[in-house]
Formats: C-alpha cells, sequence, structure tokens
C-alpha cells in the first residue's frame, strides 16, 4: 500500500453550514501540502467534521467516529471536529475511547496546528483545541474561500454562531455569538465564484438577518445584497436562507423586490404559530407581525416563495395550541414546509419545561401537520402549471411508468421555488446541460415537484452553435 503520510480522509455530517465548514478545512490541510482521499484506509489524518444539534444527528456522529477508531491502523489518526466536539469537548472521548484530537467550531482554521502536535506527541492521549472565545469567522481565515460549491451551485456563509435565546437550540453554546465576516471578504468571493461559473450563490447563516450587527451596521443584509449584486453582476441566482422573524425590514424587502439577481424565496423558520407556544419557546411572539410582513412581502414581490420550519409537542403545547398553529397554516399558506417533531436537548431552558408531550402524540401532531401541508403544497405547484419558469439543471435520470418500467431520460432542476436538498424538483423529459439555467413551460404538477417541457417551438441556445430542447414532449404522466 502506498504511504498514508499527509493524506487527509474527512467526512462531513450536519448541514449546509457544516458543510462549508468541511471545505474550509480542507483548504486550510492543502495550504499545508496535505492531500484529500476518498477512502479512510489510504489516509494518515482521519477527519469527522461532526454535527451535534439533535439528538439523532450526534448518534450518527458518535457512530462514525467509532468505526473509524475501530479500524484505525498504525500511524493513523483520528481527530473529531464540528459542533459535537465544541459542546461536549473532552467528554467526548468517554463516549468514542481511542479519538486522538478533538477541536471545536470556533478555531478550525488551527486544524493543522492541531495534526502538528499529535504526530509530535509523546505520549497517546487525546489532544484538545477547544477555545471558549467565539472567533468562528472573519478573524483568522488564513485566506481560505468561505463557501461549498456543489454543481453549479455554492453556499456562502456570511456569519457563524447567534445571539437568540432560543429555548430548544444549543446553537449558541456550541457555536457562541453571532460574529459576521468583513463585507468585503464576502465579496471578494463572490467575484470568484463568478469567475468559476457559479450560476447560484445560497447565502447562509445561523441567522442571515443578524449580519452586521456587531460591525455597527444597520440593515447589514440588505447592505451585503447591494454589494453583491454590484460586484457580481453575471451570477443570475442569489438564494436567502435563515431569515429571523422581526428582522426581515422594509430595507431588505426593498433590495429584494429590486434586483432580479436575489430569487423571490425567503426561508423564514417560525417554529410555531400560536402566541404561547413561541413565548415559552423564547422566540418572537408577535403572530400579527407575521400575517402583515408576510403580506407586505408577497404585495411588493409577486411570485415569492416563502419557506418556514415547525415544531410539533414542544413542551406544554396543548390541542389548543396545535390547532392554533394549523390555522395559522391555513391563513398563510406557505409554499413549503418543514416539520420536526421536538427533540430533547440537554442543557437547553426547555429540557427543564414541564409538561413534556409523549412521543406518540408528537407522531400524530406531525402527521396532521404534514397532510395539511401536502394538500397546501399541492395547490401551490398546480398555480404554476402552464408558466414558463427557469431552471438551474442538476442531473439526469430515468422516468418509470405506473408498473415501474424503464422509460425516457429526464432532467432535473431546480426553480428559484426550490433550494437544493430540501425542496422539490422539476422534471423535463429529454437531455439538458447540467449547470445551465434553461426556460421550461411547466406541464404537470405533485406534492413536492413539477413536470415540464422545453416547447418544440421554441428551442433553448445554451452555447453558440448548440441548441437543447427540439422534440420535446409533455411530460406530465411521468
Amino acid at each position: 500500500m502506498a504511504s498514508r503520510k499527509d493524506r487527509y480522509y474527512l467526512l462531513s455530517l450536519g448541514c449546509s453550514k457544516n458543510t462549508v465548514d468541511s471545505e474550509s478545512i480542507a483548504q486550510v490541510l492543502h495550504q499545508n501540502h496535505m492531500r484529500g482521499v476518498e477512502r479512510a484506509a489510504q489516509a494518515e489524518v482521519l477527519i469527522v467534521n461532526t454535527c451535534g444539534f439533535i439528538d439523532a444527528a450526534k448518534q450518527e456522529s458518535i457512530e462514525a467516529l467509532r468505526d473509524l477508531v475501530e479500524h484505525k491502523r498504525s500511524g493513523q489518526m483520528v481527530i473529531a471536529a464540528g459542533c459535537l466536539s465544541q459542546r461536549y469537548g473532552a467528554n467526548l472521548v468517554q463516549e468514542v475511547p481511542g479519538l486522538d484530537g478533538v477541536i471545536g467550531t470556533r478555531r478550525w482554521m488551527d486544524i493543522f496546528d492541531l495534526i502538528s502536535r499529535l504526530r509530535d506527541r509523546q505520549h497517546p492521549e487525546p489532544l484538545y483545541h477547544l477555545p471558549t472565545e467565539a472567533r468562528t469567522v472573519g478573524l483568522d481565515e488564513r485566506g481560505v474561500l468561505r463557501a461549498s460549491v456543489q454543481g453549479a451551485s455554492a453556499y456562502v456563509k456570511i456569519a457563524d454562531g447567534c445571539r437568540r435565546p432560543c429555548a430548544f437550540c444549543a446553537i449558541p453554546k456550541i457555536k457562541g455569538t453571532a460574529v459576521s465576516r468583513p463585507m468585503d471578504s464576502i465579496v471578494r468571493e463572490a467575484v470568484q465564484l463568478q469567475e468559476q461559473g457559479v450560476k447560484e450563490i445560497i447565502l447562509i447563516a445561523q441567522d442571515l438577518t443578524d449580519y452586521g450587527y456587531d460591525l455597527g451596521l444597520k440593515d447589514g443584509l440588505a447592505h451585503l445584497l447591494e454589494a453583491i449584486v454590484a460586484a457580481a453582476p453575471d451570477v443570475p441566482w442569489i438564494r436567502l436562507m435563515y431569515a429571523y422573524p422581526g428582522y426581515v425590514t422594509p430595507r431588505l424587502m426593498e433590495t429584494m423586490a429590486k434586483h432580479k439577481q436575489i430569487l423571490p424565496y425567503l426561508d423564514m423558520p417560525l417554529q410555531h404559530g400560536h402566541r404561547d407556544t413561541l413565548l415559552r419557546m423564547k422566540r418572537p411572539a408577535k403572530i400579527e407581525w407575521v400575517y402583515e410582513t408576510v403580506g407586505k412581502l408577497r404585495a411588493i414581490i409577486p411570485d415569492l416563495a416563502v419557506r418556514t420550519t415547525f415544531i410539533v409537542g414542544y413542551p406544554g403545547e396543548t390541542d389548543a395550541e396545535f390547532a392554533g398553529l394549523l390555522q395559522f397554516m391555513r391563513d398563510l399558506q406557505f409554499d413549503r414546509v418543514g416539520a420536526f417533531k421536538y427533540s430533547f436537548e440537554i442543557g437547553t431552558p426547555s429540557a427543564a419545561l414541564p409538561n413534556q408531550v409523549a412521543d406518540e402524540v408528537k407522531q400524530q401532531r406531525w402527521e396532521q401537520l404534514m397532510e395539511l401541508q401536502q394538500g397546501i403544497s399541492l395547490a401551490k405547484n398546480q398555480a404554476v402549471v402552464g408558466k414558463t419558469l427557469d431552471i438551474l439543471v442538476e442531473g439526469h435520470g430515468q422516468s418509470e411508468d405506473d408498473q415501474g418500467r424503464a422509460g425516457g431520460l429526464i432532467s432535473l432542476g431546480r426553480s428559484y421555488r426550490d433550494a437544493p436538498e430540501i425542496d422539490g424538483y422539476v422534471l423535463v423529459e429529454g437531455e439538458l446541460p447540467v449547470g445551465e439555467i434553461v426556460p421550461v413551460r411547466i406541464t404537470g404538477a405533485t406534492t413536492y415537484d413539477l413536470m415540464a417541457t422545453v416547447e418544440t417551438g421554441a428551442p433553448v441556445v445554451i452555447q453558440p452553435g448548440k441548441v437543447y430542447g427540439e422534440g420535446m414532449i409533455d411530460v406530465t404522466a411521468i
């Protein structure tokens, strides 16, 4: 077997924000002449960028670490990085005996320093790098690109940490308070991504709408968007994820409405629709604000797609409170909804609340909520049938008939209404160019996905001298 020296294996778990951190860790290692490999057996350094947000994610991370430790060979080291490491620190070694190193979220840029110390250590005891200071971004990024490029899309982290008091969330304990990246650094990255041909920039943070607060900026997100639009005009799509209720300002609304590059899509996790539940959650509880703000947004951005997230079975949630959540959903008709059953998290204020909801009740409420939203989502999808939408083509697949028999080739794309991984697809019969934005006519709808065709009379020219879309047919029956 070839030498494993100076090779690393990196497993990234959890959300898109974690993926960005993993990409940044990889860049630091590359700067120090290390090379990534796809198999753990080929590497000297084995790293798991863990997730510790909910219990299921914690268990997945621990199992991944245990597997690497169990199969570790002489000369290899296993390092736990990320949220679980920051949250549990040195105690993580009790769960995973045999770990060599633990590094938290707040100083990921020191990963090679930790590796060097592990190489030089004289005794097998694990080494830890767990600063408590929240220096997650902006202060010492060592020239790395704080983005994760996935196909024609790129997640760009504009801040890290959170200063909100949500009673169910451990993120402030894991990440620390909110730290915004310098605006000029983010704008330079947008320009770099434009030069790489990226078609979609997805701005992410624990709370996008808090961007710039620590820098003394008012309406920092709106200012940042204006700067990105001006500096990178050839990036056709800019998508916003994770806006905090109460901080979608008139200036932000105007900025979104004014610039075609900024997609008419907003992810605003509301968590619940009943005032009393929200108060126990320590979330903004002025329900009237949500009605007013969503109404204003839809008035100035008529095609706006609103995605939100709800928690069912929060401690003390009564039948009346849950009924209030369902009515809230009926009233506001959200385009996309993610729903989670409340998960008990040790160390969060909600863990000490009385009247914990039984698991079977959580399951029943989750199913009822999802059934309601499925009807709303289907109606929303049906409303765009007959319209022309631009889609970003992400790949190809094969259609099937009602008996499961293979059909023809189809292209899978996303419209402005669909964020990667969490929303639906637009399915188009035939082969469209991956990584390009193509206009299609919507011909059919299901609960989550749309069907479309590139009309024969209107072929799409993507590259000079090459025509796509000729002879395509309606795929409503797929």
